[in-house]
């Protein structure tokens, strides 16, 4: 008779989930990365002396390169299920979190508000990339100059004043968001005056404009006095500024 000991831990064992394994990640890899491959983006998984099997992306500037083990281990310890189609999702996942290239920037990069360091004490206009329903962030190369870099923040900049989002009047307050990418309800920030005008048409009368800015959440926008409240029953780091303010905010 086994003691209860014992018996416990088997019951723990056959209710922890298997760990995924080399083995998993590389059928995953077989399966997804041709599909996620693109002119310039390269998938690979190539063999290394000292870390084994290990996954590259290669993307214009941008390189990325891990050790299927340590990956393996990542998604065991991220309780994703060992089985082919949970893997499969979370590779996909992996690949759509790859660093931002600096053509991808250029050529769909969006002008957001993010916070300007880890102690969210300040906020800066940040060129963002949207992939599926995440927005990335991109953060220029040795190569890009001041001029290139001036050049991509203003065509972010001029896609963040024609994205659309959606407005909701709750009493003395105006909620922007964005229906599907949080992060991007910011956005309209780079040219307010069309907030004001949809603010208005909503039949919401504000003298003195003040957005309480949480990145990552919908906006909040009343007058000054309803802004300070708002910011101050908050439960997390937000930012009350005027809407005249924007335009001045530095780039991250």
């Amino acid at each position: 008779m086994s003691s209860p000991g014992l018996a416990g831990l088997g019951l723990l064992q056959r209710l922890r989930p298997r760990p995924v394994t080399v083995a998993d990640l590389r059928r995953a890899a077989e399966e997804v990365l041709p599909a996620l491959a693109t002119d310039r983006l390269r998938l690979a998984v190539v063999e290394d002396r000292a870390d084994g099997p290990v996954l590259v992306a290669e993307e214009a500037e941008r390189r990325l390169r891990v050790p299927l083990r340590e990956l393996a281990e990542d998604m065991t310890d991220a309780r994703v299920g060992a089985t082919p189609g949970q893997v499969a999702v979370a590779l996909t996942a992996w690949v759509a979190d790859r660093p931002v290239c600096d053509a991808d920037a250029e050529d769909a990069g969006i002008a957001v508000l993010d916070w300007t360091d880890r102690t969210q004490t300040a906020v800066g206009w940040r060129v963002v990339v949207r992939r599926g329903g995440r927005a990335l962030p991109w953060t220029p190369s040795p190569a890009v100059d001041r001029r290139a870099a001036e050049r991509i923040r203003t065509a972010a900049a001029g896609r963040a004043a024609a994205l659309d989002g959606n407005l909701r009047v709750e009493g003395p307050v105006a909620l922007w968001s964005h229906p599907e990418v949080p992060l991007l309800a910011s956005a309209v920030l780079v040219a307010p005056r069309r907030l004001l005008d949809r603010i208005a048409a909503a039949g919401l009368e504000v003298s003195d404009l003040h957005v309480v800015v949480t990145p990552h959440s919908p906006l909040a926008c009343a007058d000054a006095g309803v802004a300070v409240r708002l910011a101050g029953e908050s439960g997390e780091a937000c930012q009350r500024l005027p809407w005249g303010r924007f335009p001045r905010l530095p780039w991250i």
